[in-house]
């Protein structure tokens, strides 16, 4: 689902320095924000029947699938779903 992915200028921005990262997660977070709908998709299908997050990055603990990861459990964790809360 490629609207969920970090903008083509956030991905280069970041180029997977880690100095950089704190400030990645704050712009992605950004980014995901305008796509709330994409996000109540992905969290009523992980309740349901899992989902997986795939990401190329070497770096397994920073990448965007972390970051997305991280945004769906805060979500269902405040109880934001497709019912639109």
């Amino acid at each position: 689902m490629k609207d969920v992915a970090p903008s083509d200028a956030l991905r280069k921005w970041f180029g997977h320095d880690l100095a950089k990262w704190d400030e990645f997660q704050r712009r992605y977070r950004e980014e995901l924000q305008q796509h709330r709908d994409k996000l109540d998709f992905l969290l009523s299908h992980a309740l349901g029947s899992g989902l997986t997050l795939l990401f190329a990055a070497q770096d397994r603990h920073h990448n965007q699938a972390v970051v997305l990861r991280e945004v769906l459990l805060e979500r269902a964790m405040a109880g934001e779903n497709q019912t639109g809360r």
